[in-house]
């Protein structure tokens, strides 16, 4: 696993040189990683959610592709703006679904009840979003460690490391953005 780990990093390195074949060379290895975090998104959503993990990460791979100057400095940075990037893209398909559903001019009907859960948890993935978007104006690094932690899955060591603190800040800011985003998501 170490060896796959330098790897990556290295391949992350070159790609930040402008090495494109670098970047098509590291997909097929951190392919079961984005799975994984994909899946831990689509988890938290429940089991009505239409988006499959792998059409996650492709969509996750198309905005990847599409950028322009990366720097990236190892595997824990690249896995904490892949999470980063798919929040925002299951958030945009929320906000779609939401959004069309509220602009229907009838009413359906629902044939069960997974129906409710599935917008109910749209609005919550939107709930949590808006919160880490209020929290990243008045702390970012808080918003980050939640983000790292929360759908990355990163160990706090991991999390230390992208944002080059110590692990013991990264438990401290987790405890205080987790309080934080509970209370503000209760009282939106």
């Amino acid at each position: 696993m170490p060896e796959q780990a330098s790897e990556v990093t290295r391949l992350l390195l070159d790609w930040s040189q402008g090495d494109e074949t670098a970047r098509d060379r590291l997909m097929p290895l951190v392919f079961d990683e984005l799975r994984r975090i994909a899946r831990r998104y689509l988890d938290l959503e429940g089991r009505e959610h239409t988006l499959q993990p792998t059409a996650l990460v492709n969509e996750l791979y198309l905005k990847l592709v599409d950028r322009r100057r990366v720097q990236w400095k190892n595997r824990a940075q690249f896995f904490g703006v892949a999470a980063e990037m798919m929040r925002h893209i299951l958030v945009d398909y929320a906000r779609a679904r939401l959004t069309q559903k509220r602009g229907r001019e009838y009413v359906n009907v629902p044939l069960d009840e997974s129906r409710g859960v599935a917008e109910r948890q749209d609005v919550e993935l939107v709930a949590l979003d808006d919160g880490l978007t209020a929290l990243a104006a008045l702390d970012p690094r808080q918003a980050k460690v939640v983000e790292l932690r929360f759908f990355a899955g990163l160990s706090n060591e991991e999390i230390a490391e992208v944002l080059e603190v110590s692990p013991t800040t990264v438990k401290r800011e987790w405890r205080t953005a987790r309080l934080w985003l509970r209370r503000e998501i209760r009282r939106g």
